[in-house]
């Protein structure tokens, strides 16, 4: 498409001598801003699509795609046969039951509210998130009358390790003849674990299933089921399976409809900041635009000779499109190789960031996780830089075409 020789004129136009060196300056900030607002893009696109995979896969993994929840504080008396029955649901792969109640976690002078889930060993271990956090010692001591797991930041909080005493208490007392006093009841910290996600690791408390029962004084019941499937997407579909079969027992939430508005917002945030460093991606074509007039304008008359010479309009639309657009693809390459090489290695950034300037960058108390996500769509990635390209070229069309309709004669008139 391109020949030799007008490659070879298009290279020469961008190498800008010193009377040039104007327009070399506006064509190198082009090419910057291509590349940064690229980068940025591709930085910001891997930070939205790694915090919510990594939220979501924690969140499913902890919980479940779809649960029943108890309709009665006495819980589920049958759940045992529901459970069974929802099993047996095409597409369901587990079932646990839970008892799930708020306390206050006591240990010395410390305090702590928390939330307490009652579960049995084998549910406990399907969930590999917690699975891979805690030893087998821990499983053992966990198999013990009277002892739980609490979240490694809980732990710090309250100042107490495996084998530490801590008192929990339910705020669901017991009635007496001086009125509601609160249930209160001692147990061994078995281990702590870790999910790498602030909520559950400050605030979670993971008990033994019958010793749940006994304390929230749920006997033969579970205040709800965790249903895990095999297609996460299909939850609402199956939602209605299960609704039908717990009737009016219960009510049952789907993990879309329950998260719905936490992930409506990171998809609106995703959206507007693809806007806006759409917008600078383009700003930085305009960039492209004036220099390429300004080059038009200067090589006029070089251009009006070569159209004498018996050089077409169309040569001297490839020239210029050429000259225009390889500062919109080297760009949007520079872009793609930072974006991408410093999404792979954002955690060490972050941490050397962190260290040069004492800021805590990326606060688990506000972003619920313990390290900075990123993961790489490459059809969002793809998307990304055929769109810079794109708009590369288009920014590159009108200067090419200013330069193919010069009309030598006016311009070698007063030579």
């Amino acid at each position: 498409m391109f020949g030799t020789l007008e490659r070879t004129i298009a290279v020469r136009y961008l190498r800008a001598r010193r009377q040039e060196g104007f327009i070399s300056v506006i064509a190198w900030f082009s090419l910057l801003g291509i590349a940064l607002g690229v980068a940025t893009l591709i930085i910001v696109m891997a930070v939205i699509n790694g915090y919510r995979h990594d939220l979501l896969s924690r969140i499913l993994d902890l919980g479940g795609h779809i649960t029943v929840n108890a309709y009665s504080p006495q819980g589920l008396p049958v759940f045992d046969a529901i459970g069974a029955s929802i099993a047996e649901v095409d597409g369901v792969t587990t079932v646990a039951p839970v008892v799930e109640g708020q306390v206050l976690a006591i240990a010395g002078d410390r305090s702590a509210g928390a939330v307490v889930r009652g579960v049995r060993r084998d549910d406990l271990l399907r969930r590999d998130i917690l699975k891979r956090s805690i030893s087998a010692q821990t499983l053992t001591a966990y198999e013990a009358k009277r002892t739980v797991l609490i979240g490694v930041r809980m732990a710090a909080k309250l100042g107490v390790e495996a084998g530490d005493r801590i008192t929990l208490v339910s705020p669901q007392g017991s009635a007496s003849a001086f009125g509601t006093v609160p249930r209160k009841k001692t147990y061994i910290v078995a281990g702590a674990f870790a999910v790498g996600m602030y909520e559950y690791d400050s605030a979670y408390i993971y008990m033994p299933f019958a010793e749940a029962q006994k304390f929230f004084r749920t006997p033969n019941a579970a205040t709800a089921l965790e249903v895990q499937i095999e297609d996460p997407d299909r939850a609402r579909q199956l939602r209605q399976t299960v609704a039908g079969i717990v009737g009016t027992q219960a009510r049952v939430m789907d993990w879309q409809r329950a998260n719905s508005g936490f992930f409506e917002w990171l998809q609106v945030q995703k959206n507007v900041l693809l806007l806006i460093f759409t917008l600078i991606i383009t700003v930085a074509a305009f960039n492209v635009i004036s220099s390429q007039v300004m080059l038009v304008n200067d090589k006029a008359r070089g251009i009006a000779i070569m159209r004498t010479m018996g050089a077409s309009q169309g040569m001297m639309l490839r020239i210029f499109f050429m000259a225009g657009s390889s500062v919109g693809v080297v760009g949007t390459g520079l872009g793609a190789a930072l974006g991408i090489g410093f999404s792979l290695n954002i955690e060490s950034f972050r941490g050397i960031l962190e260290s040069a300037t004492g800021v805590q960058l990326f606060n688990p108390e506000v972003y619920f996780l313990e390290e900075l996500p990123a993961r790489i769509e490459p059809s969002e990635t793809a998307l990304v830089l055929i769109g810079a390209v794109a708009i590369s070229f288009l920014a590159s069309l009108y200067p090419a075409r200013r330069a193919a309709r010069l009309d030598p004669v006016e311009v070698l008139r007063y030579e």
